[in-house]
């Protein structure tokens, strides 16, 4: 049953180990901390032997002022070492925990930023963020803190044992005998422990995700009225998280009280035959204390070690939170020796693409599409809702690849191609626009940090932002809100173009791009579109039908498959679809919007 036991906690905590790795370039500091450790268990065990020579030789002999003033002075240097000791060893234990858990959550973020798109519709990001921050500060207690502890006191556990057999051996088998009593329910505890720690890791990470889910759309819940019935929620989300704890607690404060009063009972029993002796004259009254203070340094060892195991078994729930991030696999394979687009402006081809979101692979997206788009063309892309439009961006970027056929730039496969290089010839400008905490420069540079504030203005010139820009306080220094908060729609879209064109593009992507602009902005925009003709290939999801015209070709788009291309006069009499849509903008006197 031990080895059982023994077995199922080596195997809990061999959870730490992927943690433990990222100690490796901190050796120098580790073995400082080691050091100081030793030294701090060495003076500290010291001191029974003291005890032992005081009272055998001071009160039981006789003492002297010679005897006193020597034991304080071994005493007052006993403390010096201590106190220094102590301090390296706290100082560099905890620099230690701060940084690999800096290290850690790196390495987490990282690995998460190289993920494809698809991870993260079945992994929320608010309850990843919960994980990069609770889980690596609990690992940062532990490696700064608990192990450390539980190094000193295994030190102290072994040491004392060894000096309680140097000083009786009789006693001390009576210690070794009550061991398994001790280790067997910190085992049994601990386990329990482990488990309900990972829970409660995921019940909070719940909490956060449901709150910082509510604040990031705060208008939204305040325009409908919600905060009561999010209040409600959140607090049914709190009251699970702190079961989940209050649990979890319980089983500890079950586990400390029953490994206490099992020591100390061993501990009772062991003084009532320590004291049968002394009156027997088989041992001496400084060897029964010195016996008693290494038998309190044992026991209490043996209850800081049951109270850190419990850390270290929460410490491995979290750690096995952080590896399942740290493991997650790319659905997107890097070739192992990508190759390298020519210079100029590359063709873009669609070769009998398919494609099914791994969510929904029973819903074809996009089927059997083919289509040649020559260096610096315009092409428009129309349709209804989900015929597939914002997916085939979805593949030119290489956030998914094709189920079927294949997509090219001058062609070569795009899975032949880095991820960075395919990226880096595409800009991208979404539907809804998205901007970053920081200053106008620094979103306007998020894709060419190089960029000069010539180069800003020329794009903002482009985007039709430059006079809006002009009239903010600091200029391209004002500093915006997470998400744009503090501009209007038209301008943060004004600033998304202004951003991808710093980017110098060869391939720009233009998802219904001049959908939150006024007028006058949009036709600036369809002028700077114009100029831009010939510069770079231009692929762009048409909202209204006259940004439409300004396409070289249009491709027509309706249940994931291209049904027609040509130019807007050609369409009006070949195609149905696209003809109802100009029908409805002619009919309306007025253009208006093509569905999707």
């Amino acid at each position: 049953m031990d080895d059982g036991l023994n077995r199922q906690a080596s195997k809990d905590l061999g959870q730490l180990r992927p943690a433990l790795k990222f100690l490796r370039p901190y050796v120098p500091q580790i073995l400082i901390a080691s050091v100081a450790l030793i030294v701090t268990a060495s003076v500290t065990l010291s001191i029974g032997q003291g005890l032992r020579l005081v009272v055998d030789s001071g009160f039981v002999e006789g003492g002297s002022s010679e005897l006193l003033e020597r034991s304080l002075g071994i005493f007052a240097l006993l403390v010096g070492l201590l106190t220094i000791g102590t301090f390296v060893r706290f100082y560099f234990v905890s620099w230690i925990g701060e940084r690999v858990s800096a290290d850690l959550r790196n390495a987490v973020f990282e690995r998460l930023v190289s993920l494809h798109p698809g991870y993260f519709e079945t992994n929320f990001p608010t309850e990843i963020q919960s994980r990069i921050t609770t889980d690596t500060t609990l690992l940062q207690t532990v490696i700064g803190s608990s192990v450390s502890i539980a190094l000193r006191n295994l030190l102290m556990f072994l040491g004392g044992l060894v000096l309680l057999f140097v000083t009786n051996v009789k006693l001390s088998l009576i210690v070794l005998l009550c061991v398994p009593l001790v280790v067997v329910p910190i085992i049994l505890f601990g386990r329990r422990v482990r488990r309900l720690s990972r829970d409660s890791q995921d019940r909070l990470a719940d909490v956060g995700s449901f709150a910082g889910e509510a604040l990031r759309h705060i208008k939204v819940v305040q325009a409908f009225n919600h905060q009561t019935a999010d209040l409600a929620n959140f607090s049914a989300r709190v009251q699970r998280a702190f079961a989940v704890a209050v649990h979890r607690i319980r089983q500890r404060a079950v586990l400390v009280a029953v490994v206490m009063l099992l020591v100390m009972g061993a501990i009772a029993t062991m003084v009532w035959i320590g004291g049968q002796d002394v009156l027997s004259g088989n041992i001496s009254a400084g060897e029964l204390a010195a016996f008693i203070f290494y038998a309190f340094i044992v026991a209490g060892s043996v209850g800081a070690i049951s109270e850190v195991f419990s850390d270290l078994q929460r410490a491995a729930g979290a750690t096995e939170r952080l590896v399942e991030l740290l493991t997650a696999e790319s659905a997107l394979v890097e070739p192992p020796a990508p190759k390298n687009l020519p210079a100029g402006i590359p063709s873009v081809a669609l070769d009998n693409v398919s494609f099914s979101y791994p969510t929904r692979p029973t819903v074809q997206v996009l089927q059997g599409v083919s289509c040649n788009i020559e260096p610096g063309e315009m092409v428009a892309l129309v349709g209804p809702s989900g015929a597939g439009k914002s997916t085939l961006f979805d593949l030119l970027q290489r956030f998914y690849d094709p189920a079927e056929g294949a997509v090219r730039f001058a062609d070569m496969d795009l899975k032949s191609l880095s991820l960075e290089c395919v990226r880096g010839v595409t800009g991208f400008v979404p539907q809804e626009a998205v901007l970053f905490a920081g200053s106008v420069g620094d979103n306007l540079r998020y894709g060419n940090a190089g960029a000069s504030d010539e180069a800003l203005l020329r794009a903002l010139e482009l985007a039709n932002a430059h006079e809006f820009v002009a009239r903010l306080p600091d200029g391209l220094d004002t500093m915006i809100g997470e998400g744009g908060s503090g501009l209007s729609g038209g301008q943060k879209q004004r600033l998304a173009i202004a951003r991808a064109l710093v980017a110098e593009p060869r391939i720009l992507l233009l998802d219904e791009a001049t959908s939150a602009l006024d007028a006058d902005s949009e036709e600036a925009i369809r002028g700077s579109i114009e100029r831009l003709k010939g510069q770079c290939t231009i692929i762009a999801i048409a909202h209204r039908l006259s940004t439409v015209r300004q396409a070289d070709r249009i491709l027509v788009l309706d249940e994931g498959r291209l049904i027609a291309a040509g130019r807007h006069e050609e369409l009006l009499t070949s195609n149905p679809l696209y003809a109802r849509f100009s029908r409805i903008q002619f009919g309306a006197g007025r253009e208006v919007r093509a569905a999707g």
